[in-house]
């Protein structure tokens, strides 16, 4: 009897030891595109078992959250910080992901020394490029061959389609986006290079941005993709304006990227929609309604949202190269700060506990056919 208790525990436990791999992202649309994700300096650096696992199991491309931006990896005029990216590339190395570099040229998490002289005054056009030039040069030429895509230019645009009058669109008009992209060009001829926005699922911005993008690309610049960032909610935008938007970037003659993707489950002001990182609100209940736990029902709509979406993208496949994942889990979303600060939310197919969404992963690999 003792006998074959002990037989009976050691088969459960070798059973159990060759439990078979469970299908991770990259596993269910294998025959679609990369699937993504953006990764912060601690996961890049994890000892952690489970972070490291998830990651390897589910994304076979990673996006830097924040790390290569200019504030970070080139906060003075003579001062890099390159720790971050060399342990980011690294990584992609070891896991052969398609890395994405992210990013070269924003209005936003950028210090004013690139603007101002000593007085506080704008510089010149030609100072401005050429503080541009070198930084591009540095960063984009340190891995070249290492990173295969850069998102050259983020968020030029405004709504209805005219260009940000952001400091560098002060100094140098529009055609500062034309010198990035050949100052990226440049630095790794053979990298792709990517124009990167949120809402171009409105047509009124998509329009602004694919014929300054068609106006490039006739003056012989290279750019090979438009980034669609996926910073949806619930029930915007619709699944019909999502579609319209690939099927226009691929008309005009780029790839299609999905770069930034979350799913917003909870209420927003009326007025923040986007990823305007300029807009914040006050906490409250109103908008923060699941602080003790999400609801079932939210559950739910959660992953049939992402049902949908993907139902879209599998559709439009052959257009399609990239979708990345905005953040690991919800643990980590920047949709806990945005847009309002020190919410409880839930936008990602992992919990924060690293774990898979139940709901969620059955309804995507539902999607695939």
């Amino acid at each position: 009897m003792i006998k074959n208790t002990i037989l009976f525990l050691v088969m459960t436990l070798l059973l159990a030891s060759h439990k078979p791999k469970e299908q991770g992202l990259k596993d269910i649309f294998k025959e679609s595109y990369y699937i993504g994700v953006a990764l912060n300096g601690r996961q890049v650096n994890s000892d952690d078992p489970k972070i490291n696992e998830l990651i390897a199991n589910n994304f076979n491309s990673l996006s830097p959250e924040n790390g290569l931006k200019w504030a970070l990896v080139h906060p003075g005029p003579d001062q890099y910080n390159f720790e971050f990216g060399d342990a980011y590339v690294a990584l992609g190395e070891k896991l052969g992901a398609f890395t994405i570099g992210h990013c070269l040229v924003w209005h936003q998490q950028v210090p004013n020394w690139i603007f101002e002289n000593e007085a506080g005054e704008l510089v010149s056009k030609e100072v401005l490029y050429g503080r541009m030039k070198d930084h591009i040069e540095t960063v984009a030429g340190r891995y070249k061959g290492k990173i295969n895509g850069w998102d050259v230019v983020n968020e030029a645009f405004n709504e209805d389609g005219s260009f940000r009058e952001s400091k560098w669109f002060q100094i140098a008009g529009k055609d500062f986006i034309k010198e990035a992209f050949r100052n990226a060009q440049k630095a790794d001829p053979k990298a792709e290079l990517y124009y990167n926005d949120y809402n171009v699922w409105r047509a009124s911005k998509r329009k602004g941005i694919l014929d300054f993008a068609k106006e490039m690309k006739a003056e012989g610049i290279k750019i090979d993709a438009i980034g669609m960032q996926g910073h949806y909610q619930l029930e915007s935008p619709t699944l019909e304006e999502i579609e319209q938007g690939i099927i226009d970037i691929h008309e005009a003659g780029f790839k299609v990227m999905i770069t930034e993707l979350d799913v917003d489950v909870l209420p927003r002001p009326r007025r923040a929609e986007g990823a305007d990182l300029n807009m914040n609100f006050a906490n409250s209940d109103e908008y923060n309604p699941y602080k003790e736990g999400i609801t079932s029902e939210a559950k739910a709509k959660l992953a049939q949202r992402y049902a949908d979406i993907f139902a879209i993208y599998e559709k439009h496949k052959d257009k399609i190269t990239r979708v990345t994942f905005w953040g690991l889990s919800d643990r980590n979303s920047w949709l806990n700060n945005f847009p309002v600060r020190g919410r409880t939310n839930y936008p990602l197919p992992f919990d924060r506990n690293l774990d898979p969404k139940k709901e969620v992963f059955e309804k995507l690999s539902g999607v695939v056919k």
